[in-house]
């Protein structure tokens, strides 16, 4: 990832004070001004709140699912590749200051507000939102089935994908993301899963921001598909992968 560099700069004690980034980076931003800052191309949207909640209220236009509940640091790290980005964030109420503190630990430092009142506000104020379409592991199971699916893919580490997977289900890993995007076709319709739902929601997001405007997220990932009689591979034990 990106921050270990980094770590060398801040054990110098040459990092910005952090109490000076943790003011700057929980400045209430309202809704309009938030707007025109998330067109900036020099400026990252990251929402960071619970997958059920992004889910179901869906985002600003151009944002980067990254759930601070999740694997937060590790995915942070390997997809936001400067590490001086300037980033505004969407957090749960309450949950701004150690939003902050945990882009800080990994040195992303230069978080520079959040969107007051969440979507809530910015709904009120007639601004567009994205949204990820999703659909539960039985029924990507039937599309798959009647063969009504365009293009599955499995986003998991390439090591459990060869473990074992969907037959028929490409592997696109979340970790190479940026460097294999070329070979996405924005014109398709693509259906994304994971392990559990949380890395299939940050390429959807990812997808999305690319223009990539038909994707859909499979609600409980390769966990609940594996139950829901679809061909799998034959399973080999990750250990022998290596």
């Amino acid at each position: 990832p990106q921050y270990f560099g980094n770590n060398v700069r801040m054990n110098k004690g040459i990092n910005t004070n952090i109490d000076e980034i943790l003011h700057r980076g929980t400045t209430p931003i309202d809704a309009d001004t938030f707007k025109d800052m998330s067109e900036q191309k020099d400026i990252l949207v990251i929402d960071t709140r619970s997958k059920e909640i992004y889910a179901e209220e869906g985002t600003v236009p151009g944002a980067w699912y990254i759930g601070v509940d999740g694997s937060f640091a590790p995915w942070v790290g390997a997809l936001v590749k400067d590490i001086n980005q300037k980033i505004i964030f969407i957090a749960e109420g309450g949950r701004e200051h150690e939003v902050v503190t945990r882009f800080s630990r990994v040195g992303y430092d230069n978080t520079l507000g959040y969107l007051r009142g969440g979507m809530h506000a910015w709904k009120a104020a007639g601004h567009e939102i994205d949204q990820i379409g999703s659909i539960s592991a039985i029924q990507f199971a039937n599309k798959l089935k009647e063969g009504s699916m365009e293009a599955p893919l499995d986003v998991r580490k390439e090591t459990e994908y060869l473990s074992e997977h969907v037959v028929g289900v490409d592997n696109f890993p979340l970790d190479t993301i940026h460097q294999n995007f070329a070979e996405i076709n924005p014109n398709k319709e693509y259906f994304l899963h994971c392990a559990s739902g949380y890395r299939s929601l940050i390429a959807a997001s990812i997808f999305q921001a690319n223009g990539v405007k038909k994707v859909t997220d499979v609600r409980g990932g390769f966990n609940d598909i594996k139950d829901s009689g679809v061909e799998l591979t034959e399973y080999v034990c990750p250990t022998t992968l290596l």
